[in-house]
């Protein structure tokens, strides 16, 4: 099966020419002139998000753009974009090897001037390396391998979620090969409805991809060709397309991609400990296979690369070395990544994922209450629980406060109670922007985390301080963000300050079709120590 690579670049502006969102072109340059297009490496079409390597003129270092094209004067377009920079923004506190680091987020007034049709751009590390595009050209990987690259990866977004991070590893333009054979995402910036679910999907989806060389998500580029689907409209399993794919890594993959109501994999702690026991099985039935001799002449499968004979012919020996180069360092990966785990194990505060402070360049927004911080303090460890002194239903002009009447039972203490929002046919930013809660404290308190109890599986939530009880959304700011599980989720807030109000803003209802609605059992605040 031969992918063909797109060249997204037909032609090449003059050099210092202002790059704009119908005309991004090698050579242009974008942010106040800071960051100079190289190649364009991919389009995300879901969120028309352009993926570019590109040089910044200050640091003079190659930087990966996520470049976020849309018409200004589009409400829902804009809505989304300034979602997209919050959510990347936020993300800049979290270190993991396998995720590039956010550096900057450009917004309006920071560097992007809308009228061009640029509505946002997330700057992180460049990633080196190649894309899945390139890894699966040839054929797709051997099981065992596929597995294994895999692993670190999905390590990383279980620890993401569990800092109340979507990365948004959901396409295969996004995730970059590294020259060691790891995979690593390397355009970060979740679209602004992506949940955690979609984050196990997008992990299925890759192996899927390395597996079979097709993709099975909607939205990948056209040049991967789409998964097959049978007549329920579920993947076909890659060991009915690849008979040597064991039939536990290739459920994993299809389970993965499928809705958690229907028997899909729901979180992506569960994922890595069925893909670790799945690589491992591969790997046994793989090394089964080395006692199998390979026929001399074209007689073997086309993907098969292990063999104890001899190997003459020089394409197989070269995809031998390939593939022993690519287990090799994959399981080094993944006893490093082993080794740390045991170090935070035994280091203080084991028990929660520590952000660590990013490093952001010098062009980063002050956050004036529109922009995002892209470099928010890490959040501190949570001391004591405070009460809130009041809460009170959050709307913008002109929306209806849903069940303001209701709202008391959030701080009751009592379980047994909801507060609701009204169901909504359409879900945000369709039917409305958001809704909120704020919650006000008897004085400034310096806070550490909000545990939110729902049963509303996937909404998603905004923690923004304010300076007062009747603030403006644009008066706000961000300072923690998190997608609900059904249960008590754990939000860390980052306030560089103490604060007195604070907006617990919905930006995605749980529930779907015309269903849409979220409930709250109860909402605890606990201050830094």
């Amino acid at each position: 099966m031969t992918i063909r690579r797109t060249d997204y670049t037909n032609g090449a502006a003059a050099p210092g020419v202002r790059a704009t969102g119908g005309d991004l072109l090698p050579g242009g340059v974008i942010g106040d002139g800071r960051y100079r297009l190289l190649n364009q490496c991919g389009l995300d079409a879901r969120g028309n998000a352009h993926l570019w390597r590109a040089t910044d003129g200050q640091l003079r270092r190659d930087v990966a753009l996520t470049i976020l094209v849309g018409d200004p004067t589009d409400r829902e377009a804009t809505v989304a974009a300034r979602r997209t920079l919050e959510r990347a923004a936020h993300a800049a506190q979290f270190s993991n090897p396998s995720v590039s680091r956010v550096l900057d987020v450009l917004g309006v007034g920071t560097g992007i001037d809308p009228s061009e049709g640029v509505l946002g751009v997330v700057v992180a590390d460049w990633s080196q390396g190649t894309d899945l595009v390139d890894l699966i050209a040839e054929h797709p990987l051997p099981p065992g391998t596929a597995a294994r690259l895999l692993e670190p990866l999905a390590a990383a977004v279980e620890q993401g979620h569990h800092a109340g991070l979507v990365l948004g590893v959901d396409h295969p333009q996004r995730v970059a090969v590294g020259p060691t054979g790891a995979l690593r995402l390397a355009f970060p910036g979740p679209l602004p409805q992506a949940t955690l679910q979609d984050d196990v999907k997008g992990l299925g989806a890759v192996l899927y991809l390395l597996l079979t060389g097709r993709w099975a998500l909607p939205g990948g580029p056209p040049t991967i060709p789409l998964a097959p689907r049978d007549q329920r409209g579920t993947p076909i399993p890659p060991h009915q397309l690849r008979p040597d794919v064991p039939l536990q890594l290739s459920e994993l993959a299809v389970r993965a991609i499928a809705d958690s109501s229907i028997g899909g994999i729901r979180t992506s702690s569960a994922l890595l400990t069925l893909l670790e026991a799945a690589a491992h099985q591969a790997e046994i039935e793989e090394q089964t296979d080395l006692l199998n001799p390979v026929m001399p002449g074209n007689g073997g499968d086309a993907t098969t690369v292990w063999t104890t004979r001899p190997v003459k012919d020089d394409g197989r020996r070269r995809k031998l070395a390939i593939g022993v180069t690519a287990l090799t360092v994959a399981t080094v990966g993944v006893l490093a990544w082993l080794g740390m785990q045991l170090i935070s194990l035994f280091s203080d505060g084991s028990a929660t994922n520590t952000a660590q402070q990013v490093s952001i360049s010098p062009t980063a927004p002050s956050n004036g209450g529109q922009q995002p911080q892209a470099n928010p303090p890490p959040a501190p460890k949570p001391s004591t629980p405070v009460k809130p002194d009041k809460v009170q239903v959050y709307a913008l002009k002109g929306d209806d406060k849903d069940n303001s009447g209701s709202i008391r039972r959030l701080t009751d203490g009592n379980p047994k109670t909801i507060w609701k929002t009204a169901t909504y046919k359409q879900p945000f930013p369709a039917s409305r922007e958001g809704i909120g809660i704020m919650v006000s404290f008897e004085q400034a308190t310096k806070l550490a985390q909000l545990t939110v109890d729902s049963p509303s599986d996937g909404t998603v939530l905004e923690i923004r301080s304010a300076p007062s009880l009747d603030a403006k959304l644009d008066e706000t700011k961000v300072i923690g963000t998190g997608t609900l599980v059904d249960g008590k989720t754990d939000i860390p807030i980052s306030a560089p300050e103490p604060t007195q109000f604070v907006l617990v803003w919905i930006t995605k209802l749980g529930g779907s079709g015309k269903e849409n609605l979220s409930q709250f059992r109860d909402l605890t605040f606990a201050s830094a120590q």
